[in-house]
């Protein structure tokens, strides 16, 4: 990187408005980012010296690509809309440009979304998950045999979407009824994994392999009865009315801790993000699901709350995500120049 220029970092991102201008649903498009992210992330770029450059979704990446268009660095918030590896698409298309970009790599993303695989994966490694069946079919409903309570949810969505007060399940009637329901409506797998009891934390992580740290655990209390076990995308779009964050350190928090940053680790996520536990019967925080790719819109996305409870502010959040990313820009780029000489040679 010529360093007596100042740095471009383009923006990739997903903006609810326009897909819902094109058609799509407020459903559809719960988990794409609104204005005010977008700008947020641009202002605070441009404050901490960079030059930005909006790009946009994939489609418009790939038409910027096309066209010879490059950048220093891609500030990559994009959560693409279809398919298992809609949010490694983006990251697909930078490393086959050689463009570095911020957040995990095409591989971690694919993997994360899929929460099954994840859990196969994490299960593998030794660290505590509850048991977990996947339903692809309605003829799968009739296979499952993890004792009740159980809980539903699509395998590969976010923002608690599919997530409601009947995601808990406590008979077979229940299972097959909102399984169905799900199937229906989401046209992907449902996961089903052992409804756990006990204590709900998300813990935001910062940094890459063993620079990795935890910076804080935040537990998370439902205020309404009736969604109470559920972490709903309703509750989470209004949080101020139905949710109560508290940032925690006693014992089985740092245990939530320091299991988080295992499964960080492990998995290969870069950066910033979030991985959520719950608490199982034994006392024991077990890992649920990993957002390697969390949403950061100002004061409401979780890990936001959580930074503002630990004093990190939003200017030093990016400014530790684009440091982070800067670091593996170099060796990044000459693996692959090498690479190309070696196959140029042949």
């Amino acid at each position: 990187m010529n360093m007596h220029k100042m740095t471009t970092i383009g923006l990739t991102y997903d903006l609810r408005s326009e897909y819902i201008a094109m058609g799509y649903g407020e459903d559809e498009t719960a988990e794409f980012d609104r204005e005010e992210t977008i700008s947020a992330i641009e202002t605070t770029l441009q404050l901490l010296g960079y030059k930005t450059d909006r790009i946009g979704h994939a489609g418009q990446l790939m038409k910027h690509l096309t066209q010879g268009s490059t950048w220093d660095l891609v500030f990559n918030i994009a959560e693409g809309l279809c398919g298992f590896g809609r949010e490694a698409l983006v990251p697909a298309l930078l490393d086959a440009y050689r463009i570095p970009y911020t957040f995990s790599d095409p591989m971690v993303l694919a993997l994360t979304l899929h929460k099954a695989m994840t859990k196969h994966v994490i299960r593998d490694m030794g660290i505590p998950t509850p048991d977990f069946a996947l339903v692809e079919t309605e003829d799968d409903i009739g296979k499952v045999h993890i004792p009740f309570p159980l809980f539903a949810k699509p395998v590969s969505e976010g923002t608690g979407k599919g997530i409601s007060a009947a995601s808990k399940i406590d008979n077979q009637t229940e299972l097959s009824s909102v399984c169905r329901n799900l199937l229906k409506e989401f046209r992907q797998p449902v996961i089903l994994e052992k409804f756990l009891p006990g204590r709900e934390f998300t813990v935001g992580i910062f940094k890459t392999g063993n620079e990795a740290i935890a910076v804080g655990v935040m537990e998370i209390f439902l205020k309404d009865e009736k969604d109470s076990v559920a972490y709903s995308l309703n509750n989470k779009e209004y949080y101020e009315h139905f949710v109560e964050y508290r940032l925690v350190n006693d014992p089985t928090a740092e245990k939530a801790g320091e299991i988080a940053l295992a499964a960080w680790r492990g998995l290969g996520c870069r950066d910033a993000g979030r991985v959520d536990l719950r608490v199982d019967d034994q006392g024991i925080p077990n890992f649920i699901e990993v957002n390697p790719l969390a949403g950061i819109r100002p004061v409401h996305s979780d890990l936001c709350i959580l930074c503002d409870f630990v004093g990190i502010s939003y200017t030093e959040m990016i400014r530790t995500i684009v440091d982070s990313a800067m670091a593996r820009i170099d060796p990044a780029r000459a693996s692959c120049d090498q690479l190309r000489d070696i196959h140029g040679a042949v």
